[in-house]
């Protein structure tokens, strides 16, 4: 997909329900983030609460409800390279297409919130070089992520990326650039696959898709654009029930049952009853 060079934009999903719809909406690719994933299924923040075993579980879940290529934040590897080469395996083994491992200092923390830090650099060459070294899927994609930028500036985290790239990282994301200028300057640095990060609430410029493509960035994960949306939904709905002042007609703002089954699989099901009664 990657090489078709067209960039990918790609939904945060962090369920089976929400693998599924977006399946059905067209994508042929999903982002599955650490800050969806543990805030819906654990009701947690990105904080470093949650660790390989519990954010496994939800990635095997969405997998095994939606089996497409997705791209899964790794965090930190969980340790030091074997930790790391070990969590590359484990997602593997689930069929993840692309990882994305970064240089936070543990416990790490969504790239847009403050108080981060990252480790040395060499730390981090370490990973990726063994990472690349230790797959057993070929074309498993690394991207190298840095949060330098937040830490050291800019220059740091340029240096950095440069670093993991010479150590073999198959693409770069560097996390949270603060302006169209910033986001310019990492496009034109580096001529392999890029990732912008869209994000809600965060430090990063939000743009259209073009004009990240046209910035230099390929892929484009949007991490908390289903979520937000539905936890507004949730919270709105349930207001409305607790009030017990609804007119109770949503019709027009929920998904018909017989669309939701449809979703959820329910007419095939209903033909393996069909074929073996």
């Amino acid at each position: 997909m990657i090489a078709g060079g067209k960039g990918l934009v790609l939904p945060g999903v962090f369920d089976g329900l929400s693998a599924t719809i977006a399946r059905r909406a067209g994508f042929e690719a999903f982002f599955i983030g650490g800050l969806p994933l543990v805030g819906a299924r654990y009701g947690v923040p990105d904080i470093g609460l949650k660790g390989l075993a519990e954010i496994r579980a939800g990635v095997a879940d969405i997998l095994d409800a939606c089996p497409m290529p997705a791209l899964v934040d790794m965090d930190d590897g969980y340790g030091d390279v074997k930790n790391a080469v070990h969590t590359m395996h484990s997602y593997e083994r689930l069929g993840v297409s692309a990882l994305m491992i970064e240089d936070q200092r543990w416990p790490k923390r969504c790239g847009h919130m403050a108080g981060k830090q990252v480790v040395p650099t060499a730390d981090m060459v370490n990973k990726v070089r063994a990472m690349v070294a230790e797959r057993r899927i070929a074309d498993t994609f690394i991207f190298a992520r840095t949060d330098a930028r937040a830490v050291n500036g800019l220059d740091d985290a340029l240096r950095r990326a440069e670093c993991y790239l010479r150590a073999g990282a198959d693409g770069l994301f560097i996390e949270a650039p603060e302006s169209l200028d910033e986001l310019a300057r990492i496009g034109r640095s580096f001529d392999v696959p890029m990732i912008a990060n869209p994000l809600e609430g965060g430090k990063t410029p939000i743009l259209k898709p073009a004009q990240y493509h046209a910035l230099g960035f390929q892929i484009l994960p949007y991490g908390l654009h289903l979520l937000m949306r539905v936890a507004k939904v949730m919270q709105d709905s349930l207001r409305d029930l607790y009030s017990q002042a609804m007119e109770m007609d949503y019709a027009s703002s929920a998904m018909p049952f017989e669309e939701y089954l449809d979703v959820v699989g329910l007419p095939q099901w209903h033909g393996v009853e069909e074929r073996n009664s």
